[in-house]
Order: C-alpha cells, then structure tokens, then sequence
C-alpha cells in the first residue's frame, strides 16, 4: 500500500449530507474484482449523462476540481452499503483524503485500508474548509502533523488513532501490520514448540 505522509492539492467540495456509497460508486462497479481502473465509477452517476458524455454541472467535471485529490464534505460520508469499491474508485481518480464532519464506519475503516486518510474536523472548521475548496485554493493534509493547513495559512488539527496513523505513514495495510511482527510469531510459535512438542509432530503412528 502506497505510504500516505502528506497531500497538497485541489480539494472539491461536495457540501452534501449523507453521500452514500452508491453514489460514490454505482452498483454496476460491484462485479469488479480488481483495485485498479475503477476511476470511471466515481460518482459515475452524477459526473455522466445516460448517454456518455460529461455533465458539465458536477464538481469533478469542472476545473480546477477534476485534478483533486482531496474531498470536502459534511456529515455521514460514506453511508450505506459496505462496498470496498467506493474507496477502490476514490484512490484510482487520485482522491487521497477525505475531510468531513463524520463518517460512516464501515466505510471509515475500509479508507484506511485502502491507503485514504478520512480526517473529521468541526462543523465550523469544515465550513472554512469548504469555502477555500470552492475558492479552487490548495489544501494540505498533512498526517505527520494531524493537521489540515489552507493556503491563508489557517490550520486545523484533526485526532487519528496511533495505530492507523502509524499504519498509514509506513504504508501498511492489515496484512502488512501481520508481517511487520513476523518476529514476534515466530519467537511464539518456537516457544509453543518446546511446551507443546506433540502439537507440532506430524508423524503419523503405524
């Protein structure tokens, strides 16, 4: 999983409520089984028209916000459906962050997972946010330093568990925190040799 320190970029704003996960990524986008070129399906519904084409009216089809790498929104982003494909989708157009009120859970977790920082701030911080996203204004996000920083130079810090955060900054996933303590198991699994020898003895009596 690619290491996530910091981002500096465009930030679009979504000022919406309750952005579920079928928004962010159709149902149709669900018979993929790969992380890689799902960019298409992200908010597919809304950024397309039936018949192909663009809609010039949504954040990402519109400049500086289709280069973003950043997502500003409200409360409960992420809701519904526990569909790994939203953030799949997310980290494939380039979004690295999202900043918002609140989170869903499930889709909270499954961000880190997949190498994406969800930052909650409060309302009043998010709206600040929110007006330099739509202002098109650079915003870092910047996990060494739990801060979100704009480009006026205010800053808001933000709280993360150390363990995502570690995670995150090394570029860990699940199974690579397993293997980072692949010392540790096998210096167990030695031990429960010695105590438990028949446990380990695949001999088979005649």
């Amino acid at each position: 999983m690619e290491k996530f320190v910091r981002v500096t970029g465009i930030a679009a704003p979504i000022p919406i409520n309750n952005v579920d996960t079928d928004m962010i990524t159709p149902k149709q986008v669900l018979k993929a089984v790969t992380r890689k070129g799902l960019a298409w399906s992200l908010f597919q519904e809304h950024r397309f028209r039936p018949d192909g084409s663009e809609n010039p009216d949504f954040v990402l089809n519109k400049e500086p916000w289709r280069n973003a790498t950043i997502i500003v929104s409200l409360e409960n982003w992420g809701c519904g459906s526990s569909r790994e494909h939203s953030p799949w989708a997310m980290y494939d157009f380039g979004i690295r962050a999202v900043v918002a009120i609140s989170f869903a859970d499930i889709h909270y977790n499954n961000c880190f997972k997949n190498g994406i920082l969800p930052v909650t701030l409060a309302p009043e911080e998010i709206d600040r946010v929110m007006r330099s996203a739509e202002a098109g204004e650079a915003v870092t996000v910047d996990l060494e330093r739990k801060r979100v920083s704009l480009a006026d130079g205010t800053a808001f810090g933000f709280e993360i568990e150390d363990y995502r955060r570690d995670a995150l900054l090394r570029g860990l996933d699940e199974i690579g925190q397993t293997l980072d303590q692949a010392g540790a198991i096998t210096a167990f699994e030695d031990r429960q040799r010695e105590i438990t020898p028949w446990l380990y003895d695949r001999t088979v009596p005649d």
